[in-house]
């Protein structure tokens, strides 16, 4: 999946920011639905999980974007905005991670016999 940033910037995305704060990529996946023994269960809440990471990963993004724009206002310390910035960048590389295991699942998947 390709996703582009244009004029709008990190709001413009189709996720809805997390709710509450996070800690980076380190709070990704808590709180996420536990896994049931049905099949169904553990696809819906695999794809929770995925949903609640994407949501919290763009609203740490958000916050960083929106932290730069008080810097540059003279609004914030360069402290806070170089934490935010560290913290955007830590979850956007653990979705970067995640969503590199994926694909290569996938593709491995997709070789093997019937």
């Amino acid at each position: 999946m390709v996703v582009s940033i244009g004029i709008g910037g990190i709001g413009a995305l189709n996720f809805k920011p997390a709710v509450g704060g996070t800690d980076g990529a380190t709070s990704l996946f808590q709180g996420g639905a536990a896994a049931g023994p049905a099949g169904s269960d553990v696809a819906a809440s695999f794809a929770e999980a995925l949903g609640q990471a994407a949501s919290k990963t763009v609203g740490t993004l958000e916050r960083a974007e929106q932290m730069s724009i008080q810097a540059l206002k003279g609004d914030a310390d360069t402290r806070q905005v170089v934490d935010a910035v560290m913290d955007a960048q830590q979850a956007l590389q653990t979705s970067i991670a995640i969503r590199d295991k994926i694909v290569t699942a996938y593709l491995e998947i997709s070789r093997m016999a019937i």
